[in-house]
């Protein structure tokens, strides 16, 4: 498996996985990602070089979003001010779950956050889906805290504001990674 750089010819391939995921995630008893994601937002983050593409061949297996840019209203100045590279958007088809594919392109992630010389890999999950919490606890990310709804920096509500951190380091996520090298984080 490969994985390159998202172009705008896989939006749409992006917004069936989520309403995949969504849809399974609703069947586990999770709430979590059951309104539409805006189309015009998501080719915004394509766009911006930060989706990336887990390849199979001509199928598309997964995708995760990396970015340097933390989701607003989550992380202190003191946490903001450490390199750190941030995931969301992480899933795998449903063709190709049980085979550790999410916990590949995580260390996949924390790689190339090392390679851009980030300290942390960090991640915002769904306050309310504990089993994705674990998921991530198994994947060796530590809970940081939780931003409850009405408390984000901003005064909003918040519904994924369970934050979780691990150190970035080289992985052998074992992926053929065929997207352009990072760009160093700056200092």
């Amino acid at each position: 498996m490969r994985i390159t750089t998202a172009t705008p010819a896989d939006l749409e391939q992006l917004l069936a996985f989520r309403v995949e995921a969504a849809s399974w995630i609703s069947k586990l008893g999770s709430d979590q990602w059951s309104r539409p994601y805006p189309a015009d937002r998501l080719l915004a983050t394509i766009d911006s070089g930060t989706v990336f593409m887990l390849r199979d061949g001509e199928r598309t297996a997964g995708t995760i979003t990396l970015t340097p840019e933390a989701e607003e209203g989550l992380w202190t100045d003191e946490e903001l001010a450490e390199p750190s590279m941030f995931i969301n958007k992480l899933t795998v088809s449903r063709d190709y779950a049980g085979q550790n594919l999410g916990g590949r392109l995580l260390d996949w992630a924390g790689d190339r956050a090392y390679r851009a010389a980030a300290t942390w890999l960090r991640l915002d999950a769904w306050t309310t889906n504990a089993r994705l919490q674990r998921y991530y606890l198994d994947q060796g990310f530590q809970h940081v805290r939780t931003v409850l709804e009405g408390t984000a920096v901003n005064g909003g509500p918040r519904v994924s504001g369970w934050l979780a951190q691990r150190p970035a380091r080289l992985a052998d996520h074992g992926f053929a990674d065929e997207t352009p090298s990072p760009e160093p984080l700056r200092a």
